[in-house]
C-alpha cells in the first residue's frame, strides 16, 4: 500500500479514483459479447465458456440431480453455518415489509402504496476465483421474502462443469427456481434478452467484476432494470489511537483478498499508527491462501494519514466506501458525520466479514463512488411500489376546484373536464 502523509485537498480527488481498466477497450469488449448472446443465444454462452473459462459444461441448466446431489456433498458444518446466516439474514430483511397505510390527504379522498414483487428476476452469483453462496443468501432471501414468482440464478461453472455444492444448496433454500451455468457478462445478457434455455427477466442483481457491472449498465439502456452498478469490492477503514493494528490489519486483507480489482484505503491521523497496520498486514499476508491476489489489490491501495478525524470522515464520504470499518471506541459518535457509504461497521468487534456473512445486513452493496447516490440491496429492491387512490363523490367536490384550476393554468381543458363532468352529476342527482 501506498502511503501519502497529509495530501493537501486539490489531491483528494485523484486519491478517491478507482483503478480502472481502460473503458474503451472494456466498453468494446463487452459490447460485443452482450450482442452475440443477443443474436445467438446459447451458442454464444458455450463458446464464451471455452474462451473466458476455459470449459463449456455439457448442459446449462442445473438438473434436478445435480440439486439432490449437492445436499450429500456438503458437510453437516457448512449447512449449519448456511442455516445460520439464512435465520439472521431472513430476519434483518423480513422486518423491512411495510404495512399498507391508507392516508386520508382529505376528506373523502384515500390514498396508499402496496408493495408489489417483481415476477421474474435474475440473480449474478460471481464464481471465478471464489464460489460466493453467501451471496446467494442475500439475493435469494430479499426475492423469497418479496414473493418473486421465478427466481434465476446464473453463475460460472468450475474447470469440470460443476456448480459449488454450496451455491446450489443456498439457492434451494432461498426458493431459486432455475440454475444455470454460465458467467460473466455473457450470463447478465443471457438473462436480459433470453435465450433458448434461460428465460428473460425483469431485473438483474448481484455484483461483480467489471465486465459483469458493464454489462448490466448496458442492457438497463435497453430497459432491462437493475440492483445497482457493484462493481470490484472495496473497504474504508478510519482507524485512531484506540484501534488495535492487529483487526485493522485483518479487515484490510480481508477485502483485498477478494480480487486483484479489490480496493483498500486505511484513514488515520497518526503516521506511526499508520506503519505499525501495515507492518501486521504484512505479517499476516504470509499467512494467506490468496496471497498473490491480495498483493494485487495491495498494489492499487492507499494509506492516508490526514490532520484529524473529521479529515478521515471528510475524505470518506468523499470517496463513498462500499464498506466503511470505524477502528474506533468512540465509533458510535461519528455516525452523525457518515453522509456517505454503503454499508458502516462500529467498533473494534464489528469486522467486515459479519456483514459479509451472517449479521443479517445486505453485502451487495455500491461501489465506485455509487453510494453518494444508491442505497445497498434490501426487501424494496425486489418490489416495485404501486399507488392506489379512491375518491368519494364529496372528495372530489372538496379537491376538484384546486384540480380544476391547475388544469386550466396548465391548458389541459380534457383534465378539468373530467372534475366538472362528476360535480354536475351530483348536483343534476
Amino acid at each position: 500500500m501506498k502511503v501519502y502523509n497529509n495530501p493537501g485537498r486539490n489531491q483528494w480527488a485523484d486519491l478517491v479514483r478507482r483503478p480502472v481498466i481502460d473503458k474503451e477497450s472494456l466498453s468494446k469488449t463487452v459490447e460485443n459479447i452482450v450482442k452475440t448472446v443477443q443474436q445467438e443465444g446459447d451458442a454464444a454462452l458455450l463458446r464464451f465458456a471455452i474462451l473466458f473459462d476455459v470449459s463449456a459444461p455439457e448442459n446449462i441448466a442445473v438438473s434436478d440431480g445435480e440439486m439432490l446431489q449437492a445436499d450429500a456433498l456438503l458437510s453437516p458444518g457448512l449447512k449449519d453455518a448456511i442455516n445460520s446466516a439464512y435465520t439472521n439474514i431472513y430476519a434483518f430483511h423480513n422486518a423491512q415489509r411495510e404495512p399498507e397505510k391508507i392516508i386520508e390527504t382529505a376528506p373523502g379522498v384515500r390514498c396508499w402504496r402496496k408493495s408489489s414483487a417483481i415476477e421474474k428476476v435474475g440473480l449474478y452469483i460471481p464464481g471465478g476465483s471464489a464460489p460466493l453462496f453467501s451471496t446467494v443468501l442475500m439475493l435469494g432471501i430479499p426475492a423469497q421474502i418479496a414473493g418473486c414468482r421465478e427466481i434465476v440464478l446464473c453463475t460460472p461453472p468450475d474447470r469440470n462443469g460443476k456448480i459449488h455444492p454450496a451455491i446450489l444448496y443456498a439457492a434451494r433454500i432461498t426458493g431459486v427456481t432455475k440454475i444455470f451455468k454460465t458467467g460473466g457478462a455473457q450470463a447478465i445478457a443471457a438473462m436480459a434478452y433470453g435465450t433458448e434455455t434461460i428465460p428473460k427477466v425483469y431485473k438483474i442483481f448481484g455484483p461483480g467484476n467489471q465486465y459483469v457491472t458493464k454489462a448490466k449498465e448496458w442492457v438497463q439502456q435497453d430497459g432491462v432494470a437493475i440492483d445497482i452498478p457493484a462493481g470490484p469490492s472495496e473497504v474504508l477503514v478510519i482507524a485512531d489511537k484506540t484501534c488495535n493494528p492487529d483487526f485493522v490489519a485483518a479487515d484490510l486483507l480481508s477485502q483485498a483478498e477478494h480480487g486483484a480489482d479489490s480496493q483498500v484505503i486505511l484513514l488515520c491521523d497518526n503516521l506511526p499508527l499508520v506503519e505499525r497496520c501495515l507492518r501486521e498486514v504484512e505479517t499476516q499476508l504470509e499467512n494467506l491462501p490468496r496471497k498473490t491476489i491480495a498483493l494485487k489489490a495491495l498494489s492499487l491501495s492507499k494509506a492516508i494519514v490526514l490532520g484529524s478525524l473529521d479529515e478521515c470522515l471528510e475524505f470518506s464520504n468523499e470517496y463513498a466506501p462500499e464498506h466503511l470499518i470505524l477502528a474506533s471506541e468512540n465509533a458510535s459518535n461519528l455516525i452523525p458525520q457518515i453522509v456517505n457509504a454503503g454499508s458502516v461497521f462500529l467498533g473494534k468487534y464489528s469486522c467486515e466479514s459479519a456483514g459479509d456473512y451472517a449479521s443479517g445486513t445486505n453485502h451487495t452493496l455500491p461501489t465506485n463512488g455509487y453510494a453518494m447516490s444508491c442505497s445497498g440491496v434490501s426487501l424494496d429492491s425486489f418490489v416495485k411500489k404501486i399507488t392506489f387512490q379512491e375518491l368519494s363523490r364529496e372528495g372530489l367536490e372538496i379537491i376538484g376546484k384546486t384540480v380544476q384550476t391547475m388544469a386550466r393554468a396548465e391548458e389541459l381543458a380534457a383534465h378539468a373536464n373530467a372534475v366538472s363532468i362528476r360535480i354536475k352529476e351530483k348536483n343534476n342527482g
